[in-house]
């Protein structure tokens, strides 16, 4: 079974970079595995979908998805972006009750379907799948806390500096001019979900760069290529940005700014 799509540990790696897998010694992995099975998602398809009544679990195997709610006048709200090795479908899986939100694959995803009875079996009997748990639930309320916070005192473009940095590092490979091209098809109005704005100031910022040459849009991509102005804007959402110069060829190296994730959807 191919390895879960995650980057090594560094040297300083904070609590917000680990996933749920990564926080699981050998003995659970092996029987989470045996609990389920492998499938494999096309981009543009559903994981799950809200207010369905579903009895499963899913670890991400490989891939982003997209988090996201419908409000009862058929606005979508993106709650969060999940990649290797995150959780998925938790809450809803064991308490059997319609899931809240909607997982929306942006790439080919490959996950790890676990039923939930399997599941529950192996989170009262293996503490480490129970610690998992508990640390990933604990993380994502402290990131909704801290995204909170800065919807008050960070300017939004800043906020949208750090998460446009942060799909580069993540997902962004060089092109031959030395940009950074996302190919993850986000519309303006997922970009402003994540950043908790609006879709006429998310276009305006994004108009604003254009003119500046920081990127260019386009339906199903970015291309950055002002990554320093980028970090400068970036800069007042108080997280580290490293740079780009010196990674591996045709990536950023390992991601160190706003985490895209913001609340804490029960899936």
């Amino acid at each position: 079974m191919a390895p879960y799509e995650e980057r090594p540990p560094q040297d300083g790696r904070r609590a917000a970079d680990e996933t749920f897998w990564s926080l699981l010694d050998d003995t659970a992995r092996d029987r989470l595995t045996k609990a389920g099975h492998v499938h494999t998602y096309p981009v543009r398809t559903h994981l799950l979908r809200q207010d369905e009544l579903s009895d499963h679990v899913l670890v991400l195997r490989s891939g982003c998805v997209k988090v996201y709610a419908e409000t009862s006048t058929g606005y979508q709200v993106v709650l969060a972006l999940r990649n290797g090795g995150d959780l998925l479908g938790e809450q809803a899986g064991l308490d059997r009750q319609p899931r809240s939100a909607s997982v929306y694959a942006l790439m080919a995803v490959e996950a790890l379907v676990v039923p939930a009875s399997r599941f529950g079996v192996l989170l009262r009997s293996l503490p480490a799948v129970a610690h998992a748990v508990q640390q990933v639930l604990s993380r994502r309320l402290r990131e909704a806390d801290q995204h909170r916070a800065a919807i008050g005192s960070v300017p939004v473009e800043a906020r949208l500096a750090a998460l446009v940095l942060d799909l580069g590092e993540r997902y962004g490979r060089r092109t031959a001019d030395g940009a950074v091209r996302i190919d993850l098809p986000l519309s303006q109005d997922d970009l402003a979900g994540l950043v908790v704005s609006s879709r006429r100031t998310i276009s305006r910022i994004l108009e604003e760069w254009r003119r500046e040459k920081l990127l260019t849009t386009g339906r199903q991509a970015l291309e950055l290529a002002g990554l320093h102005a980028l970090r400068h804007r970036a800069e007042a959402s108080g997280q580290e940005t490293r740079p780009a110069e010196g990674g591996l060829p045709g990536r950023l190296p390992g991601r160190n700014g706003l985490r895209a994730p913001h609340t804490t959807p029960r899936g």
